[in-house]
């Protein structure tokens, strides 16, 4: 077998992500036969397989996922070298790439933004996605930092608090509890509930706070993967919602959603900016975490309710 190269192993990354031989040519700029022939000699070379078809798409085998972890892990070390490069000769300039929590878009793009004008050469490539899908992009380091909630467990992560962020229930303005000083959890559990998706942390939240009531089956009405979605079915009318008060600054301000004063909320966790504990930020990774460490807090919006005590929640 001869030795691997860059432009194979940046072939099958592109094919695993194109999940098709037609488009990833067309990304690559080669003709599909061209492209199917590259990857056919690779395989004869290793003697395995890299992709089996299912439901109308490549997909990748256990051998080709090697590959592309490994293609991906070389081009963060060829990455980080350029970047580190450019901060030796006094330009800060590279790549960096920051992974959010749906709930944190609503405050980290601001904070993103004023990064950027004052880093203006640097490259920042974001990821918005929930929980599960943020912590898989730093285990796989293709994340270089993540702005999420409570920090994994099962792999080593270098974190920072940088603020709260307080958890509501949000109802319409004309839901019969609006304006009650004071609602017990059991007044709820015949309420219809809005969730957003399983992973997602927002989910997690809800699980521990109602998870001692029974909450009927049925009264689950719907699973949104999407914050927005889930605003837009509370104002519709469809049920009431926990989620992040980060999330309703614009809808709670002109009185298209209320907050509902449930005793025990606002329930609060912190946010955190983290990296995984075995990457080694470069100058402008750096110089993006300083930058959250310090300003982020100021990012965030001021509650409406007063929190209590942040808790270091196991969800």
């Amino acid at each position: 077998m001869h030795n691997l190269s860059f432009r194979q192993l940046e072939t099958i990354r592109e094919v695993a992500r194109c999940g098709s031989m037609v488009k990833a040519a067309q990304a690559l700029h080669v003709t599909p036969a061209a492209l199917t022939s590259r990857v056919k000699s690779l395989e004869e070379d290793l003697g395995l397989e890299l992709f089996e078809r299912f439901e109308g798409r490549l997909r990748l085998t256990e051998a080709g996922k090697e590959v592309v972890a490994a293609a991906t892990r070389i081009d963060n070390v060829m990455s980080e070298l350029l970047s580190t490069l450019h901060g030796r000769n006094g330009h800060l300039g590279g790549r960096v790439r920051i992974a959010l929590v749906a709930t944190a878009k609503y405050f980290a793009l601001r904070l993103i933004a004023a990064f950027m004008r004052e880093h203006p050469q640097i490259d920042i490539r974001i990821y918005v996605g929930n929980r599960h899908s943020v912590i898989a992009t730093l285990r796989d380091f293709e994340a270089d930092i993540a702005l999420m909630g409570r920090p994994p467990e099962d792999f080593s992560v270098a974190s920072e608090a940088i603020g709260l962020n307080p958890y509501v229930v949000i109802a319409p303005p004309d839901h019969p509890l609006a304006g009650k000083s004071s609602i017990s959890k059991t007044e709820l559990t015949n309420q219809n509930f809005i969730l957003r998706e399983v992973g997602s942390g927002t989910r997690s939240m809800f699980e521990y706070f109602f998870g001692d009531l029974a909450i009927q089956s049925d009264k689950v009405r719907i699973e949104i993967a999407s914050n927005e979605t889930v605003k837009q079915a509370v104002m519709a009318g469809l049920g009431v919602a926990l989620i992040s008060e980060h999330t309703v600054g614009v809808e709670l301000a002109t009185r298209r959603l209320v907050l509902l004063r449930v005793e025990g909320l606002p329930l609060v966790r912190e946010w955190y900016v983290m990296h995984h504990a075995e990457r080694v930020l470069t100058p402008a990774g750096s110089a993006m975490w300083n930058f959250i460490v310090t300003k982020g807090n100021s990012f965030l919006p001021r509650p409406v309710l007063e929190p209590g005590p942040a808790k270091s929640l196991e969800v």
